[in-house]
């Protein structure tokens, strides 16, 4: 019996020896095909080498490309795409997209477009009405906004969270409150204050009120100018992706 388990055990550690021996010839042959193949590969030197900068912040769209005034202040991570101009002075926060491929976008002097607003603007607008999408002067939109298709006219404040819809207008010297939504078509007059879904008049502005309206603006644009000095004109992910690449021993 003892004879019997020795020649086993010698039959058994031949086989799994010969498997391991043949696994490693073949993955041998495979490094080397492998090696040969990437040898044999012929870089372009027409391939444009892709600078990793982060997402892309400027998207021109046919002919149209965003215009920003040499002033204006659009941070790093804002998407601004096709018809889009932002005029001098104003500000597009963090994380807020522009998208006029298929309207006029324009932020006007000291306006200031906040945290995670969404700007568009349609074809056409169901009230007749034009549909590009104009932010005027001294204008103060909070985070989180919606604007499709509509006019603010200078000296506006509207509230974070709120909705504008295709024809909305809001004339000069008024306020629409946070968590408001302005239904198509509906005009806000000039001086007055509005709230609600859908925003209603609760009452007339006082002259204290609308003389705050654009030193909140101005007060923004400076916050603007101290955010402009410091950044830099692109992401900095690419710094985690080269300190990647150095951790792997990929040459930069």
């Amino acid at each position: 019996m003892a004879t019997l388990g020795r020649l086993s055990r010698r039959v058994i550690a031949s086989t799994i020896s010969g498997h391991l021996r043949h696994h490693q010839s073949h993955n041998l042959i495979r490094r080397s095909l492998a090696t040969e193949a990437q040898a044999a590969i012929n870089e372009s030197p027409d391939r444009v080498k892709w600078d990793y900068r982060g997402q892309r912040r400027i998207i021109p769209l046919g002919q149209w490309a965003p215009k920003i005034a040499v002033d204006a202040y659009v941070a790093p991570n804002v998407v601004l795409a096709g018809q889009v101009t932002v005029c001098d002075g104003a500000s597009v926060w963090n994380g807020a997209v522009l998208r006029g491929d298929l309207n006029k976008i324009t932020v006007g002097f000291c306006s200031s477009i906040q945290e995670k607003c969404v700007v568009h603007a349609a074809w056409s607008s169901p009230t007749g009405l034009p549909a590009e999408t104009v932010v005027d002067r001294y204008v103060t939109v909070g985070a989180y906004c919606l604007l499709r298709s509509c006019t603010i006219e200078p000296e506006c404040i509207i509230g974070q969270h709120s909705i504008l819809m295709e024809g909305s207008l809001v004339e000069t010297n008024s306020i629409l409150e946070a968590g408001s939504v302005l239904p198509p078509g509906r005009r806000i007059p000039s001086g007055e204050l509005w709230a609600g879904n859908p925003a209603r008049f609760v009452r007339t502005l006082t002259h204290e009120e609308i003389k705050e309206i654009p030193k909140l603006s101005t007060a923004i644009n400076d916050l603007a100018n101290a955010h402009h000095s410091e950044f830099l004109p692109y992401s900095t992910v690419y710094l985690e992706v080269e300190k990647l690449k150095k951790s792997f021993g990929i040459s930069i």
